[in-house]
């Protein structure tokens, strides 16, 4: 669970990799794409480009390297070429890679063309959300008080937050200890320390957090048919702190 000082460094490289594929991703043009040809970009620049693995190829027997949930889908959306990202949209692209040995882990959410305010505002609360959650890690903190923060941010805006699935620790494996969770009580769970590297990730929905699991078992839907948002990152828990290492160039807590 804890990371030494040459893992850290490793987990740090990986997380900088991770963080250019997103930045490329911001300068494509996604309106009019299949979520199959963005999964075919991503796999060739993660792989030609930066000389790297796309690390969910393969896990669990899915055979992509990303997840694209789109509009009401949750999360897990499986590449298609049959769906088109379409102006009014939002899709969550969930990427992970790893690079010597080590994995890093990060999402966001896009929004296609022209999209109404509603569908932004969620967005933009989901993100605050997690980088609410951010806020909270350092030494001594709680994953309990981590969770508080994203449920109370979502739960003030009027969303309601997934229960089902949850961060998670991350290095050598894609899923280590420990779970964390998009809800709780300050001052519970497991306390964090400084070199700890974990995933935050919440799943914001519009509507009621019921969700449903697809026939083709991976995509998962909201019960409701409202949208959902997500919003990610890999963290290390710091000695005075948090460091966020799959931080995108240009890109500030919200």
């Amino acid at each position: 669970m804890i990371k030494t000082l040459e893992e850290q460094a490793l987990m740090r490289a990986s997380g900088r990799l991770l963080a250019s594929v997103f930045e490329a991703l911001d300068r494509l043009q996604l309106e009019g794409m299949s979520t199959l040809q963005v999964n075919d970009w991503v796999e060739r620049f993660i792989v030609d480009e930066l000389k790297a693995r796309p690390a969910s190829k393969g896990q669990y027997g899915f055979a992509y390297v990303l997840n694209s949930s789109v509009d009401n889908v949750v999360c897990h959306g499986v590449p298609s070429a049959t769906e088109i990202l379409r102006s009014g949209s939002i899709v969550n692209l969930d990427i992970t890679l790893e690079k010597d040995g080590f994995i890093a882990d990060s999402s966001k959410t896009y929004l296609i063309g022209d999209v109404d305010f509603q569908a932004k505002r969620l967005v933009r609360v989901t993100r605050e959300a997690m980088w609410k959650g951010i806020a909270m890690v350092r030494p001594g903190a709680t994953l309990g008080d981590v969770g508080f923060a994203i449920q109370q941010h979502a739960k003030a805006n009027g969303y309601s937050v997934v229960r089902e699935f949850c961060g998670h620790g991350i290095g050598r494996e894609m899923h280590e200890e420990p779970q964390v969770l998009h809800y709780g009580k300050r001052g519970t769970g497991v306390e964090l320390e400084a070199g700890m590297t974990f995933t935050i990730e919440p799943m914001i929905n519009q509507g009621r957090a019921a969700i449903d699991m697809s026939d083709d078992g991976w995509t998962v839907t909201t019960r409701d048919g409202k949208l959902s948002a997500q919003a990610e990152h890999t963290v290390l828990v710091t000695d005075d702190g948090v460091e966020v290492l799959t931080l995108r160039a240009g890109e500030k807590a919200a």
